[in-house]
């Protein structure tokens, strides 16, 4: 089902297609995390995305709650922009050679996945909320939140030292 597919006639249709696009992202980043934690050399770096790594088991654990709460079939729809994100990283860790040079690329494409899921995290709980699904909303903004830290949390790696090493 492509985004304006003829199976999507209402508000209702695009929350939940929309549902399934962030689900098939989470699990693409649940297998592309690991790589990235065993190809990154800073220590605060390592622990960072080891603990993102388990906040993603608990946003596809939300996920599903919120498929079941609306009453909608938990599945997945493919998603190109998530695996643009993920090809790209993939391949500009690829050519960097440099550890520390890795670290900041590591970071910059993890910020990439980041910016990616609160776009698609503040669209649902906004989608939810119209809908009159505030307990959807609810369960959709605890994860929107923890997005936005770990966000966060990358830029307070990248500019407390990450990047002034890689330059």
């Amino acid at each position: 089902m492509g985004l304006f597919s003829k199976d999507i006639k209402t508000m209702d249709d695009l929350f939940v297609h929309q549902l399934q696009d962030v689900y098939y992202a989470e699990k693409q980043i649940l297998s592309a995390l690991p790589k990235m934690i065993d190809k990154a050399t800073n220590p605060s770096l390592k622990q960072g995305l080891q603990s993102h790594l388990n906040e993603t088991e608990t946003h596809v654990q939300r996920l599903e709650q919120v498929f079941e709460m609306h009453g909608a079939e938990i599945k997945t729809t493919k998603c190109p922009a998530i695996n643009g994100i993920i090809e790209e990283a993939n391949d500009v860790a690829g050519d960097v050679e440099d550890k520390q040079v890795l670290d900041a690329a590591i970071i910059a494409s993890a910020q990439a996945v980041e910016h990616y899921e609160i776009s698609r995290y503040g669209t649902l709980v906004a989608w939810a909320k119209q809908l009159g699904r505030a307990d959807c909303a609810a369960v959709l903004e605890q994860t929107l939140r923890e997005e936005k830290s770990a966000d966060t949390k990358l830029t307070s790696l990248a500019l407390g030292g990450v990047n002034r090493a890689a330059a």
